[in-house]
């Protein structure tokens, strides 16, 4: 039950997308850590393309939201995190492809 809700949940992820840049959360290498117990609790660490992005107080929340609709969560935890920093080379292969970068 665990990896099919786990997989559900990044496939909420994957309906995230960061404004400046036409590329899903997940793909983009904006989660660092995805934690699903076996009650339905998430917790999430993530990350911004740079700390001044503009969507910082706004993106975290709709992360939270898009979780919470995923049925059998029981309740999430998003935590914004700047260590280490993002870069390029978290970017996924669908989405270096997407870029034009692969």
């Amino acid at each position: 039950m665990t990896d099919e809700l786990r997989q559900e949940v990044i496939e909420a992820l994957r309906s995230c997308y960061d404004p400046e840049i036409p590329v899903n959360i997940y793909d983009l290498g904006l989660i660092y850590e995805l934690n699903v117990d076996e009650a339905g609790a998430v917790s999430v660490r993530m990350t911004l393309t740079a700390p001044n992005c503009p969507v910082a107080g706004s993106l975290p929340a709709q992360v939270e939201r898009k979780i919470r609709a995923v049925a059998g969560v029981t309740d999430v935890e998003v935590e914004l995190v700047w260590d280490p920093p993002w870069d390029r080379g978290r970017l996924s292969q669908a989405a270096l492809i997407q870029l034009g970068l692969f």
